[in-house]
C-alpha cells in the first residue's frame, strides 16, 4: 500500500482497482490486448502494402515516361537522319548539275577558242594569197621564199587535246609570237627606211655630180 500510495503521489499511472468480491478474468484482458495488437499490425501492414502499392505505380509509371521519352528520342533522330539524308542528296545533285554546267560551258568555250583560232589562221592564209596575187607573176621566186619562210614559222596547231589551261598557255605563246614577228616587221620597215633614205641621198649626189 505504501508503494502504491507513492506511485500516485508520483503522478504515474496506477492499475485499475479491481472491485471487491468480483472475480477478474485474465484471458479476456490478455486476447483483448491480443486483438487490438492484431488490429494494429494490420493496419501497419495494410499501410505498408498501400505505399508499396504506390510506389509500385510511381515505378511504372516513371518506366513508361522513360519508354516514352526513348521513343520520342528515338523518333526525332530518325526524323533528323532522314532529312540530313535528304539535304546531302540534294546538295550532291546541285553539286552534279554545276559540274554538268560548268563543263557545258568549258566545252562551249573551247569551241569557241577553237573556232576563233581557225578562223584566224584561214584568215591570214587568205591574206597572204591576196598579196602574191597583187605581186603578180614577176615575182614569183620572192614569193616563194616568203611562203618557205612563213612554213618554216608557221605552227600548226594541234590543240584538239587541250583542255582549258593548256588552251591559255598556247594563246599567250602565239600573242608572244605573234609580238615577235611585229617587232622584226617593226623593225625591218625601219632599216628599208633607211636604206631608200640612202639610196634616195646618193641619187642626188650623183645627179649633182653628174650637173657638174
Amino acid at each position: 500500500m505504501l508503494h502504491a500510495e507513492g506511485l500516485e503521489e508520483e503522478g504515474m499511472p496506477t492499475a485499475p482497482k479491481i472491485p471487491e468480491g468480483e472475480k477478474v478474468d485474465f484471458d479476456d484482458i490478455q486476447k483483448k490486448r491480443q486483438n487490438k495488437d492484431l488490429i494494429e499490425l494490420q493496419a501497419l501492414i495494410d499501410a505498408h502494402f498501400e505505399c508499396r502499392k504506390k510506389e509500385e505505380e510511381e515505378l511504372i509509371a516513371l518506366k513508361e515516361r522513360i519508354e516514352k521519352r526513348r521513343a520520342e528520342r528515338a523518333e526525332q533522330q530518325r526524323v533528323r537522319a532522314e532529312k540530313e539524308k535528304e539535304r546531302q542528296a540534294r546538295r550532291e545533285e546541285e553539286r552534279r548539275i554545276r559540274e554538268e554546267t560548268d563543263a557545258k560551258k568549258k566545252a562551249d568555250e573551247e569551241a569557241k577558242k577553237k573556232s576563233a583560232l581557225s578562223s584566224m589562221g584561214s584568215t591570214y592564209s587568205s591574206h597572204l594569197q591576196r598579196a602574191d596575187q597583187k605581186r603578180g607573176g614577176k615575182k614569183e621566186t620572192e614569193r616563194e621564199k616568203k611562203k618557205k619562210i612563213l612554213a618554216a614559222r608557221r605552227k600548226a596547231l594541234n590543240i584538239d587535246h587541250l583542255n582549258e589551261d593548256k588552251l591559255r598557255e598556247k594563246i599567250n605563246e602565239l600573242h608572244q609570237w605573234m609580238s615577235q614577228l611585229e617587232s622584226e616587221k617593226f623593225d625591218h620597215m625601219e632599216r628599208l627606211k633607211r636604206q631608200k633614205y640612202e639610196v634616195t641621198t646618193l641619187r642626188k649626189r650623183v645627179e649633182e655630180l653628174s650637173k657638174l
